[in-house]
C-alpha cells in the first residue's frame, strides 16, 4: 500500500464507525486482525473489532470520532482523535445516564495486503467513566460554542 492508501483506508474506517456501517468495517478489518485495547473488550480480539464498534455505538448511538492529527506510512498509520456521543446503553458497567461525554484518544493500525491486520488503541476511559458517573470529568459532556 502507498501511505496515500492508508490513510484512505483509515478515513474509511472512521466514516464506516461514525455512521454505523459495520460491513465496511469488515472491507478494512481483516477478520484475524488483533485488537490491542486499553479496556479489555470480550469480543475486541481475534477478528471481533466489528463486535467492539456494535456494543460501543449501541452505548453511544450518536458516536463520532474526530480525527485531529494523522500521521502515515506504506503500512502504519496513527491518529488521534476525540470521541464524543450520548450515553444511551451500558458502557463498562455503567446504566445509560443520558449525559454527552467527549474525551481523547489514539489509535495505530498496521495494514497487510490493503486491510488493518493489527491496532493499537487507548482512550481516556477513566475521564469518560467520570463523566458519566458523575458529570465531572473533563469536558463534562457540554458542546463548546
Amino acid at each position: 500500500m502507498t501511505r496515500d492508501d492508508v490513510i484512505a483506508a483509515t478515513q474509511r474506517m472512521t466514516k464506516a464507525i461514525n455512521k454505523g456501517d459495520f460491513d465496511c468495517l469488515d472491507e478494512i478489518c481483516d477478520e484475524h486482525m488483533v485488537n490491542h485495547h486499553t479496556v479489555p473488550h470480550p469480543d475486541s480480539e481475534n477478528g471481533k473489532f466489528r463486535r467492539y464498534i456494535e456494543d460501543l455505538r449501541s452505548a453511544f448511538p450518536d458516536l463520532t470520532i474526530m480525527p485531529e492529527h494523522m500521521d502515515a506510512t506504506e503500512n502504519d498509520m496513527t491518529v488521534i482523535y476525540t470521541l464524543c456521543g450520548t450515553h444511551h446503553g451500558k458502557f463498562l458497567g455503567v446504566e445509560p445516564t443520558g449525559r454527552r461525554v467527549r474525551a481523547r484518544g489514539m489509535q495505530v493500525t498496521r495494514f497487510e495486503d490493503g486491510k488493518i491486520v493489527e491496532r493499537w488503541g487507548s482512550a481516556d476511559e477513566m475521564n469518560l467513566l467520570k463523566q458519566l458517573l458523575d458529570g465531572t470529568g473533563q469536558d463534562s459532556g457540554k458542546e463548546s460554542t
